[in-house]
C-alpha cells in the first residue's frame, strides 16, 4: 500500500516479534510482523459517540475498571499495499477501547487488544488468527478488512468457538463460515445494488462498462452484483475487462471500454489499482464518470490519483460530511486521538464493531464464547457511526448505504446521496 496516514508508531504497548508471518505486499514492510497490547490502565474518554442513547448517562464518571483485563483481539493489513484499511479499523478499535475503559470498562474490567499485521496476505491472516486464539486465549477477534484473508481466517475462530466480528469484509461468503462469524457492515449484494441504482437514477447510464480485479473475491463478488442489478434496472454491460491487482498497464482495457461508449465505468478494486486507472482513463481521453465501492475509501486515493478522480464516486459506509451530530461527534474525538486525521469508512467501522461486541458482552453478562455469540447475534437497531445496525439470521448487518462524491481541489469525498436497506 501506499504511504499510510499514520507510522506503526501509534501502536501501543511493546512490538513482539512474529517470526512465522513473511510479506508478499508491493510495499516494503517491517522485517518481522508485530503484535501490540493496549494498556490495562485506563484513559479519559473524549466523547460518547456511537454509543447507543440507552447506555449514555449524564451520571459521575464510572468507577475504574478493576481485576484481569479482557483480552479481545484483531488482525489487519498494518503494513503493505492496503495499509490505511488495517491502520484505519485499528485506530477506531482503539478509540473505542479507549472510550469504553475510561468508563469502567466491560463487566467492571478493561479491555485489553492483542494486534497482528496480515500484511495483506491470506496465509498469514489464519497464522496470526491462529496465535490469537490458541496462544493469546482472546475473548473475541475484530478483522478482516479484505475478504479473502476473512475467508482464510474465519475458520480458525469458528472451530474454537470464539466470537469472530469483521468491520468490513462485504463478501457474502464470509459470513457463511459459520455461527460464530458477523459483520456489522453491508454485504456486497447490497452494495452492488446500491452502486446500480445510483448509475441508473442519478447518473442517468444506459450502458456501463465494468473493470474488475479478477484476483480478488471482494471485487469479483461486487461486480458481480453491480452487473445483475443494472440490467434488471434496464441497463446494459457494454463491456466487461479484467485485470490482476498490482498491475500498472491498463491500456488495452481502457482502450476497450473507450471503444464500447459506456455512460459510466464499474472499478469495483482497492484505491491503489483504481488511483492508476483514473490517470491512465483521462489521458486515454475517457471523460465519462467512475463509480466503485467501499475499496475505495482512502485519503491515498486523491494523493494517487489527483484531479483524475474528480466527479467520480462511490458507495460508502458513511461521510464525514453528513450532518449526523452521531457522526461529527465520532470525527472530532478521533481527530483529537489521532493528530487531527478525518477517519475514513474503515475507522468508523472498527469503532462500531467494538463497541457492538462491548455492548454484547455486557448484555450476555460474560466474556465465554457461546454467551457473547448469541448476544451479538441478538444485536439490534444499534446506532453506529455509521448507522443504525442490526444483526439479521444470517449473521449480516442490515443498514444503508451512502454514495460520496470525490469533488473539490485536492478532490475529497462529499457526500450525495443514502441508499436505504432492501
Amino acid at each position: 500500500m501506499l504511504s499510510a496516514r499514520m507510522t506503526l508508531g501509534w501502536l501501543a504497548g511493546g512490538l513482539l516479534s512474529l517470526g512465522l508471518l513473511g510479506c508478499d505486499k508491493k510495499q516494503a514492510a517491517p522485517a518481522a510482523n508485530t503484535a501490540a497490547t493496549t494498556p490495562a490502565k485506563p484513559e479519559a474518554a473524549k466523547t460518547e459517540a456511537a454509543k447507543p442513547e440507552s447506555a449514555k448517562s449524564e451520571s459521575a464518571p464510572a468507577a475504574a475498571p478493576s481485576g484481569k483485563a479482557i483480552v479481545i483481539g484483531h488482525f489487519g493489513s498494518l503494513t503493505g499495499s492496503e495499509a490505511t484499511f488495517g491502520q484505519s479499523t485499528s485506530n477506531g478499535i482503539r478509540l473505542a477501547i479507549k472510550e469504553v475503559n475510561a468508563k469502567g470498562g466491560v463487566l467492571g474490567k478493561p479491555i485489553e487488544l492483542k494486534e497482528y499485521d496480515t500484511r495483506g496476505d491470506a496465509g498469514e491472516a489464519k497464522l496470526a488468527v491462529e496465535r490469537l486464539v490458541k496462544s493469546d486465549k482472546v475473548t473475541a477477534v475484530l478483522g478482516e478488512v479484505a475478504s479473502k484473508l476473512s475467508l482464510a481466517a474465519g475458520p480458525v475462530c469458528q472451530e474454537a468457538g470464539v466470537p469472530m466480528i469483521t468491520p468490513s469484509s462485504t463478501n457474502p461468503k464470509v459470513t457463511e463460515i459459520g455461527d460464530y462469524i458477523f459483520r456489522v457492515c453491508f454485504i456486497d449484494p447490497f452494495q452492488g445494488l446500491a452502486g446500480a441504482k445510483f448509475a441508473r437514477e442519478n447518473l442517468k447510464a444506459g450502458k456501463a462498462a465494468v473493470l474488475v480485479d479478477q484476483a480478488q473475491a471482494y471485487a469479483v463478488g461486487l461486480a458481480e452484483q453491480f452487473e445483475l442489478n443494472f440490467t434488471r434496472m434496464g441497463g446494459t454491460i457494454a463491456t466487461k475487462q479484467n485485470y490482476t491487482g498490482g498491475a500498472q498497464d491498463f491500456t488495452s482495457q481502457l482502450t476497450s471500454i473507450r471503444s464500447a461508449g459506456a455512460d459510466v465505468i464499474y472499478i469495483p478494486g482497492y484505491y491503489t489499482d483504481v488511483g492508476n486507472i483514473a490517470i491512465q482513463a483521462r489521458r486515454l481521453g475517457i471523460t465519462k464518470p467512475m463509480l466503485g465501492g467501499d475499496g475505495w475509501d482512502s485519503d491515498q486515493l486523491a494523493k494517487i490519483a489527483g484531479d483524475a478522480i474528480e466527479g467520480s464516486y462511490y458507495t460508502n459506509h458513511y461521510a464525514p460530511d453528513q450532518p449526523d451530530a452521531r457522526v461529527q461527534e465520532f470525527i472530532k474525538a478521533y481527530r483529537a486521538e489521532f493528530g487531527g486525521a478525518t477517519p475514513d469508512g474503515l475507522a468508523a467501522l472498527g469503532y462500531d464493531a467494538a463497541k457492538i461486541l462491548f455492548e454484547s458482552m455486557e448484555r450476555a453478562k460474560s466474556t465465554d464464547g457461546k454467551p457473547v455469540r448469541d448476544a451479538i447475534a441478538a444485536t439490534k437497531d444499534f446506532l453506529g457511526v455509521t448507522g443504525k445496525i442490526t444483526i439479521d439470521a444470517n449473521r449480516n448487518a442490515t443498514k444503508s448505504a451512502v454514495v460520496v462524491e470525490m469533488a473539490g481541489n485536492p478532490p475529497m469525498p462529499t457526500y450525495v446521496t443514502t441508499v436505504e436497506a432492501q
